[in-house]
């Protein structure tokens, strides 16, 4: 089945929708703890949710209930956390309200489906014809560059920087639990 940017969205839509819920249950059962983390800490986080992944793949078998779709759901939500620090720098331990919370994150989602949207326009849907395996290895690839950067203090010469990478992984994500969501849908009767 040929799918087209309508039907892009719409799943965009309903995976980001899957991510926020969790984001926001866990935002009112922890708070805000996560404002305390440094730029390399959130690059770490993510990078154990991708290695895992990876290491599931690789092996074929995994002995941690936890699914590979809920950590790609952690990378979208780590990301966004990441988007947030970038723009609100905190180090202090701070509590916000989940409704700011909230807010900052439609505003970082809107942001990364518009640069979706571009990019999708200009790749013409190829991401539909990678596999699962190629989108952790963009996002472990992408999370060596962010390593990189950070210890550059932040600085690069004609690269992207930690916002332009930390929206690609979301969208590697996303895209990856859209497929997730299409071969369920074919395995069910």
């Amino acid at each position: 089945m040929i799918r087209h940017m309508s039907d892009t969205l719409q799943q965009y839509d309903a995976a980001i929708a899957s991510c926020k819920e969790i984001f926001i249950k866990k935002t009112k059962d922890y708070g805000t703890s996560w404002r305390v983390l440094r730029p390399i800490s959130i690059v770490d986080q993510i990078l154990i949710k991708v290695l895992r992944i990876r290491s599931i793949q690789e092996k074929g078998a995994q002995r941690v209930a936890d699914n590979i779709t809920d950590e790609f759901r952690g990378i979208v939500n780590y990301c966004i956390i990441g988007l947030i620090q970038l723009s609100n720098p905190s180090g202090s331990i701070e509590d916000l309200p989940a409704e700011q919370v909230e807010k900052w994150y439609d505003a970082k989602v809107m942001e990364t489906q518009a640069l979706m949207q571009a990019k999708n326009h200009d790749y013409d849907e190829a991401w539909r014809r990678l596999s699962q395996e190629s989108f952790v290895d963009l996002i472990l690839m992408k999370l060596m560059r962010m390593r990189q950067i950070l210890a550059n203090d932040g600085r690069t010469l004609i690269s992207e920087g930690m916002e332009a990478n930390y929206q690609d992984i979301i969208n590697y994500a996303v895209f990856a639990l859209i497929m997730r969501e299409d071969a369920a849908e074919k395995q069910s009767p």
